[in-house]
């Protein structure tokens, strides 16, 4: 059974933190896809990106994830991917991105 994607958006003075929980994947991330100009408006600040609660993530997910990740090193000062979960770390290996993720998070 497919758990939904939910997230939380917390904002303040030197960073903007996105708490990601539950499934991302292709059948779930639509909606935060949609909202990903309202997380992009900002510019300057420090993003962090926690998934410490993601339970599943497939590759759309993974290249939400990216994008994400490719969008807000253009905007902020700093970008940090908090609590990988080994299965990203799996799919980032297997594309040949690991590099790339490493430089947003501190493994």
């Amino acid at each position: 059974m497919t758990q939904p994607l939910n997230w939380d958006l917390t904002r303040n003075d030197d960073k903007i933190a996105l708490r990601l929980t539950g499934e991302l994947s292709r059948n779930t991330l639509l909606p935060l896809w949609q909202q990903r100009d309202f997380l992009f408006k900002t510019e300057g600040q420090r993003l962090e990106i926690d998934l410490a609660d993601v339970e599943r993530l497939d590759s759309a997910g993974f290249a939400l994830l990216c994008d994400f990740l490719h969008d807000g090193s253009a905007r902020y000062a700093e970008v940090r991917l908090l609590n990988p979960p080994q299965q990203l770390l799996t799919l980032a290996d297997l594309v040949n991105l690991t590099h790339f993720i490493a430089a947003f998070t501190d493994n």
